[in-house]
C-alpha cells in the first residue's frame, strides 16, 4: 500500500462486534484519564476569550461509536460551567467533527439523536470530512481543538521503503533508509498540522492533543512495534503457506509514527505560533485493551487483536483479499497470546496542551 491514504485511513464503522465502536476500549480510558488537562486547558481559554458570544471547537480525528461524542460532550458541558462559574452571558456553542471522508459519520450522527442536553447553551454540531493536515476552517475561526489517537497516523506511506519487505512498519532489524523515511513523514505531517491550526485558531486559543508516542530514541522497543512485528509475522506465516503472494507482504507498509516527546516539543517550537503548556507521557500496556475487564487470561489476545482489528482492517481490505482476512487475525491473535504469556507490552501516548501565541505572549517571550 502506498500514496494517500484518505480514502482507506478510517476505521471499521457499524456498530458490531468487530467494529471500532465497540473495540475501542483503551481510547476511552485515555479520553477519561486526560480530562482533567482539557478542564484546565477550557479554563485558560475563558481568561483569554471573556465576551465571545459563540465558542467554536473542533475534534479532529473523531472516528465513530461512542468515544466520538465522549470529548465533544464533556467539553461543553464544561464549557457551560466555566461560563456560570465566571458569571459570563450565555454563549452558543458551534461543534466540528472531522474525520476522513470514509468515516462513518452516519453512526455519530444517530448517536447525537440520543444526546440530551437540555442544561447546556444552544449547541451546534457539523460534519466535517478531510485531511486534517490540510485547511479545514476559516481564519481565526477556532477556540479549541482536540485531537485524540489520530495524529501518529500519517497523511500516506512514506516513500522510499522499497526495502521495507519483511516489516510492513518501523522495526529495529529496518534499514535506517527505512526509519529516516517514516521519520522525515511525519515531521513533515505534524508541522503542517501546527501550520494550518496556527492559522484556524483564535489568538490565545487552546488545543490539546493525544497521540501514541514512545520515550525510547531507539525505533522498535515499545508495544506498537510489536503489535505490527507480530502482524508481520502473522502475514509471513501465510506467505511461507502459498495463502498470500511475497511481493503482497513486501509491497504493503503501514501509514502510522509513534514520535518521542522531544520530537514534538521540537516540531512546536520550530513552527513557534504556540506556548506548551502541558507535554507528558502516558503509559498504559496491552491489558488495557480488555473492555470487559475480565482476569488476564489467553483471551487478552483477542481483545488486542479485536481493537487493532477494528483500526485497521480497511488497509488490509485495500491491500489483501478479504477471504484471508480471517485466518490473518486468527494467527495474529495466537502470536499476541504467546507474546503476552512471556511479557505484557507497555503502550506509549503523548499528552500535549497547547495555547496560541497572542501578541502580546509572542514579545514577551522575545523580551526573554
Amino acid at each position: 500500500m502506498g500514496g494517500r491514504t484518505t480514502s482507506v485511513l478510517h476505521m471499521k464503522g457499524g456498530n458490531d462486534e468487530s467494529s471500532y465502536a465497540k473495540n475501542s476500549s483503551i481510547q476511552e480510558k485515555v479520553i477519561v484519564m486526560t480530562k482533567p488537562i482539557r478542564t484546565r486547558a477550557i479554563d485558560d481559554l475563558f481568561s483569554n476569550n471573556p465576551s465571545s458570544r459563540t465558542i467554536c471547537i473542533a475534534d479532529l480525528g473523531c472516528s465513530s461509536g461512542p468515544t466520538s461524542l465522549l470529548v465533544t460532550s464533556e467539553l461543553v458541558e464544561t464549557i457551560s460551567r466555566t461560563r456560570r462559574r465566571l458569571a459570563l452571558e450565555s454563549q452558543e456553542i458551534q461543534v466540528f467533527l472531522n474525520d476522513l471522508p470514509g468515516n462513518d459519520f452516519n453512526t455519530v450522527f444517530r448517536l447525537l439523536q440520543e444526546k440530551d442536553n437540555h442544561d447546556v447553551p444552544r449547541c451546534y454540531y457539523n460534519g466535517v470530512p478531510g485531511s486534517f493536515y490540510n485547511r479545514l476552517f476559516p481564519i481565526e475561526s477556532l477556540h479549541f481543538v482536540h485531537s485524540s489517537y489520530s495524529l501518529h497516523w500519517l497523511s500516506q506511506v512514506p516513500e522510499g521503503l522499497e526495502n521495507n519487505k519483511e516489516s510492513i512498519y518501523l522495526s529495529s532489524k529496518c534499514p535506517s533508509s527505512v526509519k529516516e523515511a517514516y521519520h522525515k513523514q511525519f515531521h513533515n505531517d505534524f508541522s503542517m498540522f501546527l501550520k494550518h491550526r496556527a492559522v484556524e485558531l483564535v489568538p490565545g486559543g487552546g488545543m490539546v492533543l493525544t497521540m501514541q508516542g514512545r520515550t525510547s530514541t531507539e525505533i522498535g522497543n515499545d508495544g506498537c512495534v510489536t503489535n505490527y512485528e507480530l502482524l508481520a509475522e502473522a502475514i509471513s506465516d501465510m506467505v511461507s503457506e502459498g495463502h498470500i503472494q511475497e511481493q503482497e507482504l513486501h509491497s504493503f507498509n503501514i501509514p502510522y509514527y509513534n514520535p518521542t516527546p522531544n520530537e514534538i516539543s521540537t516540531l512546536i517550537q520550530e513552527e513557534g505560533s504556540f506556548i506548551i503548556d502541558h507535554l507528558e507521557p502516558l503509559e498504559l500496556d496491552w491489558t488495557d485493551y480488555n473492555v470487559y475487564e475480565t482476569p488476564l487470561d489467553k483471551n487478552d489476545g483477542f481483545f488486542v487483536m479485536k481493537s487493532m482489528r477494528s483500526a485497521i482492517e480497511p488497509m488490509l481490505l485495500h491491500h489483501f483479499d478479504e477471504g484471508i482476512l480471517d485466518d490473518m487475525f486468527s494467527r495474529y491473535q495466537n502470536k499476541i497470546a504467546n507474546c503476552m504469556a512471556k511479557e505484557i507490552p507497555g503502550v506509549t501516548h503523548i499528552i500535549i496542551s497547547l495555547k496560541k501565541k497572542t501578541m502580546e505572549s509572542s514579545a514577551s517571550i522575545q523580551d526573554h
